[in-house]
């Protein structure tokens, strides 16, 4: 929180070290350094990493190619959070490596979403209402 108790975004610091975590993920996913029966053949992204603001913590949201058995892959990668922990640290240089606790981005899906309403009869209807200079 700042001075006049309004909220504020991350860090840089949290920005910075959820980065260094984001590319240590992907590209181990890349790799294929996990192995569970649930990864195989899976393309995992990871479009964001948040870091807590202590760094004791993060949170990676993760999206498999084509959003199949998303569920599924999340409970695998979490059952391997430790391996995965002890992949990761070196590559990040801090002094504690951060745990890891991976969850479903539904980030695409909320965006569809959207683009659908936006694009749905009553929305266009309105649009067009207020081209015609229309005011309710």
């Amino acid at each position: 929180m700042s001075r006049d108790n309004k909220p504020t975004g991350p860090s840089q610091r949290m920005l910075r070290v959820g980065e260094l975590v984001r590319h240590a993920l992907a590209a181990m996913f890349a790799r294929g350094e996990v192995e569970d029966d649930a990864l195989r053949g899976a393309v995992v992204t990871v479009p964001e990493v948040r870091m807590t603001p202590d760094l004791k913590l993060a949170n990676v949201y993760i999206m498999p190619l084509g959003g199949e058995r998303a569920e599924e892959v999340v409970a695998a990668l979490n059952r391997h959070r430790k391996f995965i922990r002890g992949q990761v640290a070196p590559q990040i240089s801090m002094k504690y490596a951060p745990d890891v606790r991976f969850y479903v981005d539904d980030t695409f899906e909320e965006a569809s979403r959207i683009d659908a309403l936006l694009r749905s009869d009553k929305v266009r209807q309105d649009l067009e209402g207020d081209e015609d200079g229309d005011v309710e």
